[in-house]
């Protein structure tokens, strides 16, 4: 059985992008049965950009609420909060005793800040140490990854290696898991669909807010009478992303035919958004307003992770010539 791993970090309300690029994926690939899923919420790494621990309790919660709201089957898998296991800190240590300094600075988190060094704390700069740890700590065999996680996996899988080269087998190198069908979500302005753009879409908002944030998209002034291009149209290409291919065709016909406006694409975006995620979203909303059973799920999840933590910490230490010797 392959053990595949993800990790999100809580710095935010998952959006659109995530649910359909990394989430429902994941759901997809833990159901399978040749899989054994680890989800994992990335607080520790929240905290190179946020500081004040209620607020990141709070997006810890939402981040948890989405994966359990969106199918995730936390009772077949593991679902747990990075820093309920410490050990990955110590594990993270250790590497950072074989991270060479010029791999670091080479890391696009570092590197997109390196203009600004008074803004680049230490654990942004041993950020991808971190995640390295994440990876090799629970013994994974594939790591989903997109375009902008690819460099810190290699760095993961160039650690595993240099460790094993000189201490001979002690960690599983991970494989990258690449789904090709998985396309860049386009955000309300037609950029990415991303946090730092504050363009995304929050499925989880109430109705009216929601309703505002897509009423909000960006479209051209084509007149309702005139065709339109419903190719770079962004409300279409976002209907076409989390409906059917039928109900997808109807909207890009009704598009070119004219007499079919933006505000009705966009209401029947809408519509879609609410029919799609109904029940998730009566599950999310559950879930926030008894965030004890989130904090039992978590719990949970991380005392079913932490015996192949301490696993593989035993392996380590015995290398490096660290803890008492076996009786």
């Amino acid at each position: 059985m392959a053990r595949i791993l993800t990790g999100i970090q809580s710095t935010n309300q998952p959006h659109l992008g995530n649910i359909l690029g990394a989430i429902e994926p994941m759901v997809q690939l833990s159901n399978q049965l040749e899989h054994e899923a680890f989800a994992f919420i990335a607080d520790l790494h929240s905290l190179t950009t946020v500081k004040e621990g209620g607020d990141r309790r709070h997006r810890v919660h939402q981040v948890a609420a989405t994966w359990v709201a969106c199918g995730f089957d936390y009772s077949k898998n593991r679902l747990y909060c990075q820093s309920d296991l410490p050990e990955v800190t110590e594990l993270t240590w250790y590497l950072n005793c074989f991270a060479p300094f010029p791999m670091l600075a080479n890391a696009h988190s570092f590197k997109d800040k390196s203009s600004r060094l008074a803004d680049v704390n230490a654990g942004l700069f041993t950020y991808p140490v971190l995640m390295a740890a994440d990876i090799l700590g629970y013994d994974a065999h594939l790591v989903p990854v997109g375009k902008d996680q690819r460099q810190h996996l290699e760095m993961t899988r160039d650690l595993a290696g240099a460790f094993n080269h000189r201490y001979g087998d002690v960690f599983v190198v991970p494989e990258a898991f690449v789904q090709k069908d998985v396309e860049v979500i386009p955000g309300i302005d037609g950029q990415k669909m991303s946090k730092s753009y504050g363009n995304f879409i929050d499925v989880f908002l109430p109705e009216k807010s929601l309703r505002k944030v897509v009423m909000a998209i960006a479209t051209d002034s084509t007149p309702l009478e005139d065709p339109k291009d419903a190719e770079n149209c962004i409300v279409y290409q976002l209907f076409s992303r989390i409906v059917s291919a039928d109900r997808a065709l109807e909207m890009k016909q009704n598009l070119e035919a004219g007499g079919y406006g933006y505000g009705h694409a966009k209401q029947a975006l809408f519509d879609a958004l609410m029919e799609r995620f109904a029940e998730a979203r009566e599950r999310y909303r559950h879930l926030m307003e008894h965030p004890e059973e989130l904090e039992a799920i978590l719990a949970e999840g991380a005392s079913r992770a932490r015996p192949i933590l301490q696993q593989v910490l035993v392996r380590v230490r015995a290398k490096l010539g660290f803890g008492s010797l076996p009786a």
